[in-house]
């Protein structure tokens, strides 16, 4: 079978241009013309050195001083005006780049399953999203007018030089020649590796930073340090570990490289010495032509540092392109024909066993259980044993790796995407809210819901207490002008857009693990409001609301460790016995009681 070519990172960019590539290959051309005229000025000094040299000391006779100081400023402005436009060209066709990159990430993340954000981390996708697009629209805009650039001005360097004096132009083409060889040492294909190393690093920082930030409130209650966050601790030093080793790597051929491109000085005074040797006086011609190399030799030192920059741009644009990839390899869950309607509200999992990606564990194990129509079944057990995971299952973040998920009888895979996200409400254990109004955050459950009814799922979440209190009421805008709610409170304004959304079967994943006693009595009535002839999967820490559930589940390791009820489990004596003696312990314990 014929290997499919890879599409070049040059045929993407232009790809993402769309009608606006044009302007891409216009300053291309415009930039082309411009390095070329900025060397003319040059020329023009020259002429008006040479004319003052071989005039002296009458210099009433230098009388084309004027006209070539006249046409150097001519053609330095005519460079400078034609750059701007090159650059205003590619900038243009930089941001419609930029923007479509983003949009086509945005588009395909929709796409994907809901625990693809889970697994990859929010840091790291937000940092493909906006630093991989970035690096693309700054090649384009910048560096990519620079290759033309840097390929103009050699070239009508190597002809002046030659044309001038062949002798100065071999001089001042080999340190050129030297520091090519020294960049090399520093762009070649580890410089790659390099480039993937240090935005893999950069990456896990950023990752870490997010959960880190996130979880400062716990740091600074129980009066921890940054090395409670180990990974976030870890992700730092790796860092500064590779950018030290990276740039200890440089350091050598970075420094010949800034030698010889500002060494060209070096070789043509040592060739002046060597042509005038033997004779008492310097002949004009040596002195003239040794005169138009010192002018001219300064624009090679910043060609060449154009060029490296530029070689670093390319592989920081397929480095780019790379992690773009990652994304968009990423298969959305094959779409279903023959899709089917739920028949009730019923939750069954049918000896389902789930891997991560990438892990060597089962995170579920040969998990069956049904939770019937209108019924509230439980999920207790230690951190890490499967609880959130089996939640997730339900509404599809993930496809199970062996066994089956069914609502009302119909397996997941085969019930329509928009179907299954109306057929199931989910309520995070830190439920975030949008910067926007309450009345807008509510209506993400129904867009299409009235103001009223908006209103009436409030009050049914014991939410008129927060509504009372906001100076715009439900048109209050959440993070401006000091506005901002509690844990509890947010949770129970998220409990409201599922009551709005009034889906037959409700996730609760430990709802109240941010909530204060006071909110959690909120949180808990609106928790009854919410499950009202629902089907309710709850997961709790708290193991006082779940008392009354139809069936508690006791899972470890991911597996069913024990069920049945709140009674039925403590008379088993068994692990759900300890968790509920240990509970009444802790919320029986006062302060005190055990001071010294």
């Amino acid at each position: 079978m014929k290997k499919e070519k890879k599409q070049s990172n040059l045929s993407r960019l232009m790809y993402y241009a769309g009608g606006y590539k044009v302007l891409t290959y216009l300053s291309w051309v415009l930039s082309f013309i411009s390095s070329l005229l900025a060397l003319l000025p040059l020329v023009y000094i020259f002429f008006i050195i040479k004319e003052v040299i071989e005039v002296a000391p009458d210099f009433t006779k230098a009388t084309s001083i004027v006209h070539n100081g006249v046409m150097a400023v001519i053609f330095a402005v005519l460079a400078l005006i034609i750059y701007f436009a090159s650059l205003m060209c590619s900038h243009v066709s930089a941001f419609r780049i930029g923007s479509n990159i983003k949009r086509d990430l945005l588009k395909h993340i929709i796409k994907l399953p809901l625990g693809f954000s889970e697994e990859m981390g929010s840091g790291r996708i937000r940092k493909i999203i906006n630093d991989s697009s970035t690096a693309a629209e700054t090649y384009l805009a910048h560096n990519m007018p620079d290759m033309a650039s840097a390929a103009a001005t050699p070239l009508g360097m190597v002809v002046m030089m030659f044309i001038i004096d062949w002798r100065f132009g071999l001089v001042s083409v080999l340190p050129v020649i030297l520091a090519f060889l020294c960049m090399m040492k520093m762009i070649g294909p580890q410089m790659q590796k390099d480039m993937k190393a240090y935005n893999d690093a950069l990456e896990d920082m950023n990752n870490e930073a997010v959960e880190y930030v996130r979880g400062i409130p716990v740091v600074k209650t129980f009066g921890q340090t940054v090395h409670t966050f180990s990974r976030f601790k870890a992700s730092i030093e790796n860092y500064g570990k590779f950018c030290i080793s990276y740039t200890k790597r440089c350091r050598q051929p970075m420094l010949f490289f800034m030698v010889f491109i500002n060494s060209a000085f070096a070789f043509l005074i040592t060739l002046a010495l060597i042509l005038s040797q033997g004779s008492a006086n310097i002949a004009a011609d040596i002195i003239l032509n040794f005169i138009f190399y010192v002018i001219i030799t300064p624009v090679i030192t910043t060609t060449m540092q154009r060029v490296m920059f530029m070689s670093e741009g390319e592989m920081t644009v397929a480095d780019a392109f790379e992690r773009i990839d990652s994304i968009l390899n990423l298969k959305p869950f094959e779409k279903n024909e023959n899709t089917d309607k739920p028949r009730n509200s019923s939750v069954t999992f049918e000896n389902v066993s789930f891997r991560y990606s990438g892990a060597d564990n089962l995170a579920i194990d040969n998990v069956f259980f049904t939770a019937g129509s209108g019924k509230t079944l439980a999920l207790v057990g230690a951190s890490g044993g499967g609880k959130t995971t089996v939640a997730g299952l339900i509404s599809r973040f993930w496809d199970v790796t062996e066994g089956a998920v069914t609502i009302g009888g119909v397996n997941v895979k085969d019930i329509d995407k928009s179907e299954l996200m109306n057929t199931v409400s989910y309520v995070f254990q830190d439920s975030k809210l949008l910067k926007r109004s309450i009345l807008e955050n509510v209506r993400l459950g129904r867009p299409g819901a009235t103001e009223q009814e908006v209103i009436e799922a409030l009050n049914k979440a014991q939410c008129a207490d927060i509504i009372a209190k906001l100076p715009d009421g439900i048109h209050t805008v959440i993070g401006t002008k000091g506005v901002y709610l509690s844990g509890g409170e947010q949770q129970r304004i998220a409990i409201a857009r599922a009551i709005l959304k009034n889906a037959p079967v409700v996730v609760l994943d430990e709802a109240t693990a941010f909530a204060d006693p006071e909110n959690e009595y909120l949180v808990q009535k609106s928790f009854a409001e919410l499950a009202k002839d629902k089907t309710v999967i709850m997961i709790a820490h708290r193991l006082s609301t779940i008392q009354n559930a139809d069936n508690i589940i006791v899972l470890e390791n991911g597996k069913i460790a024990e069920q049945g009820t709140h009674g039925n489990l403590l008379k088993q004596n068994g692990i759900y016995k300890k968790m509920w003696d240990n509970y009444q312990s802790s919320i029986a314990w006062k302060v005190g009681e055990h001071s010294a």
